[in-house]
C-alpha cells in the first residue's frame, strides 16, 4: 500500500504572517491533526498544538515564530517509510507531493486506519512506555505544562495521593482550556487570568474517567478505543486495577509500522535534525555494540528520542535523550542529558548498558538459581 490510497487533498491551511491567535481558535474550532504553513504561497512547515503549547508566545505573534520543518512524502511513498517520517520528525501531519504540486496531507489517523485490520498482530505489551511521567491532581496547571514541555511529551497520567489513576491531562486539554478561557476574557484580563489558570489544580482540567488498555490486548482494540473515544493515546493499567503500568499512543503504534525484519538493527530516532557532531550510523553502531554485549537478548528495534531544551551553553542546546530497545526479553531503555546530541547521547548510551547489564546480571543470578535447585532435586 501506498500513500495514494491514503491521502487526501483537503486540509487547513494558513500563511505565514497570520497571528497565533487565529491559529489557536482553528484548533479549537476544527480540531485538525496540524496545520500546514505556507509562505509566498510555497511550504514553509506545519504546526500543531505542541508548538502552541511550548510557546509563551503573545496573540499578536506571527505563526512562522513557532512553525516547525515537517518532511514531504510523495504520493507514490509506501506506507512503512511514511511511518517512519512521521515518527522521526515528531509530527501528526505531512504534505503529500504529485511532481512538484502540493496535492494534500496525510496524517497518523489515516495511516492507521489503513492499516487498523493489520494490527492485531501486535499486541499493545510490544510497544507500550514503561517509564512513564506522570503529575497529581493537586498539582498546577503551570506545572504540568513544564512538565509537558521538559520531556516533550503530549499527555499525563494525573495521580492521587495514594499514587492511583485520577485522570490524565494532554496538550489538547490545556490548549482548549486556555483558548476557551480566553475567549470569554477581554485583552486587558488576559495577562493577570493566565496567571491565575497556571495556578489553577490539574484536577479542574484533567480528563476522567480514563479510557485505559491492558498489555494484553492487540494494538488493533487499543487504536479502536482511541478512534473511539477521539483520543491519542491510552493508559495502560493492569487487570481491574487503578495503577499506572504505561502509556501507549498512536505514536508508538506507528512506530511499529516501521520495525523490520532485516538482519541489521532497526534504529528509529524521533527529531533526527537534532544530531549535530554525531551520525545516524554512528548512534546505529553504538546501540548494536551495547547489544551485542548480552549475545542471548534479541534487539528487534531501538527507538533514540532527542528533546531540545530552551538552556545552552556557549550556544550549544541543552538536549535530552531517550533510548528504548525492543528485545525477546522486553524493554530495557536508558536516558540523559547534555549540551549537545553527542553528548546527550552517550549519557543515555551509557544508561542503557548499565540497564543491559543488570538484566544479565538478573538473569544469569536465575540461571545459577535453576542449577542448584536441580542439584539438590537430584539429591
Amino acid at each position: 500500500m501506498n500513500i495514494a490510497d491514503i491521502a487526501v487533498p483537503e486540509y487547513v491551511e494558513v500563511d505565514a504572517d497570520e497571528r497565533l491567535a487565529k491559529v489557536r481558535s482553528i484548533f479549537e474550532r476544527e480540531n485538525p491533526k496540524g496545520i500546514v504553513v505556507t509562505e509566498d504561497g510555497e511550504y514553509a512547515g506545519v504546526v500543531g498544538e505542541k508548538q502552541l503549547l511550548r510557546s509563551r508566545m503573545e496573540d499578536d505573534t506571527k505563526v512562522s515564530a513557532v512553525v516547525k520543518p515537517a518532511p514531504s512524502v510523495k504520493r507514490t511513498e509506501d506506507v512503512r517509510e511514511t511511518a517512519r517520517l512521521l515518527v522521526e520528525g515528531d509530527v501528526k501531519i505531512a504534505p503529500v507531493y504529485e511532481g512538484e504540486k502540493l496535492y494534500g496531507i496525510v496524517t497518523v489517523d489515516q495511516i492507521l486506519e489503513a492499516v487498523l485490520e493489520s494490527l492485531d498482530a501486535i499486541t499493545v505489551d510490544q510497544i507500550v512506555t514503561t517509564d512513564v511521567i506522570g503529575i497529581n491532581e493537586k498539582d498546577s496547571v503551570g506545572r504540568a505544562i513544564n512538565r509537558l514541555r521538559e520531556n516533550g511529551i503530549s499527555r499525563l497520567p494525573v495521580l492521587d495521593d495514594d499514587g492511583m489513576l485520577a485522570g490524565v491531562v494532554t496538550t489538547n486539554d490545556i490548549v482548549e482550556f486556555v483558548v476557551r478561557d480566553q475567549e470569554r476574557q477581554g485583552s486587558g484580563d488576559r495577562a493577570g487570568d493566565i496567571d491565575r489558570m497556571l495556578d489553577l489544580p490539574v484536577y479542574d482540567i484533567m480528563s476522567s474517567p480514563v479510557v485505559t488498555a491492558t498489555a494484553d490486548e492487540t494494538a488493533k482494540e487499543a487504536v479502536s478505543r482511541m478512534f473511539d473515544n477521539d483520543v491519542s493515546g491510552l493508559v495502560v493499567t493492569p487487570e481491574d486495577v487503578d495503577a499506572v503500568a504505561g502509556i501507549v499512543t498512536k505514536t508508538d503504534v506507528l512506530r511499529a509500522l516501521t520495525f523490520t525484519e532485516e538482519d541489521s538493527l532497526d534504529v528509529q530516532i524521533t527529531n533526527v535534525d537534532l544530531l549535530d557532531r554525531t551520525s545516524r550510523e554512528h548512534v546505529v553502531e553504538s546501540i548494536e555494540s551495547v547489544a551485542d554485549k548480552y549475545a542471548q537478548m534479541q534487539v528487534m528495534h531501538a527507538h533514540v528520542r532527542l528533546h531540545q531544551h530552551k538552556e545552552k551553553l556557549r550556544g550549544t542546546p541543552l538536549i535530552q535523550c531517550q533510548i528504548r530497545l525492543r528485545t525477546d526479553q522486553g524493554q530495557v531503555g536508558g536516558s540523559g542529558e547534555g549540551y549537545g546530541a553527542e553528548h546527550a547521547f552517550h549519557v543515555a548510551l551509557d544508561k542503557l548498558e548499565r540497564n543491559v547489564l543488570e538484566i544479565k546480571g538478573v538473569n544469569a543470578d536465575e540461571e545459577y538459581r535453576g542449577q542448584l535447585l536441580r542439584k539438590l532435586g537430584e539429591l
